[in-house]
């Protein structure tokens, strides 16, 4: 279980200002428009920003001022953060050992890893030989092998062509259906959300405006979800 206790973040003139629990293994579509607060939340649940009220709790555990690397999570930017100089198999190992010293447990985690996201045999490539959607895939093929319970997603697969995005957003649900993962992920696209997420969160000028079952939202066509239908 994840909670936001009365929390408040203050950036300048604006305020992010939340008070809600999300059950483990919930899969929680962020919307609204640019700067509606939605990359604020998920810097403030992965410790790059510090509440300035409230607590947060993650798995029972106060994390509200723990640095980034000692929190629960992990995080999936729109940019893969792939290092160019370093092979498939390398940047997915970085999701255990930063400075690449593994263990042959490790090895065969990394290789694992790989056949859950469809690279098998594509370990030694580079970043530059593969195509944007086999690029996605070893990013998350990272994001999967640090094995955090809570993963953050900020529009990840948005610079895609539709069929290859819907494709990644299956694979995402797949992986979490498996692992239990709780999930945040913002997104400007009702559909792609359709197809990862359960619930949605509106946020608008950085309070929730609409906090529900995703699918009974879009069935019942909720007046402040229509502008994105």
């Amino acid at each position: 279980m994840l909670q936001l206790e009365k929390v408040r973040v203050e950036l300048g003139t604006f305020t992010l200002s939340l008070d809600l629990t999300v059950p483990k293994g919930a899969r929680v579509a962020l919307m609204g428009v640019s700067g509606s607060g939605k990359s604020t939340l998920l810097s403030a649940l992965a410790g790059f920003l510090l509440p300035d009220a409230g607590r947060i709790i993650m798995a029972g555990e106060d994390v509200t001022a723990a640095p980034v690397a000692q929190r629960p999570v992990s995080i999936l930017f729109q940019d893969g953060n792939l290092f160019p100089h370093l092979s498939v198999f390398d940047n997915i190992a970085l999701g255990i050992a930063p400075n690449l010293r593994l263990d042959a447990a490790d090895e065969a985690r990394v290789m694992e890893s790989l056949r859950k996201v469809d690279l098998d045999g594509m370990d030694e490539r580079m970043p530059a030989a593969l195509s944007g959607g086999q690029q996605s895939r070893v990013a998350l093929a990272r994001m999967l092998l640090r094995d955090k319970p809570v993963a953050l997603l900020d529009e990840p697969f948005s610079a895609l062509d539709p069929a290859l995005r819907r494709e990644m957003l299956e694979l995402m649900r797949t992986l979490c259906e498996e692992t239990g993962q709780t999930l945040f992920m913002a997104t400007h696209d009702l559909r792609d959300a359709e197809h990862l997420c359960d619930r949605i969160l509106l946020l608008e000028d950085g309070k929730v405006v609409l906090d529900a079952e995703l699918s009974t939202a879009i069935a019942e066509r909720t007046p402040v979800l229509r502008p994105w239908m």
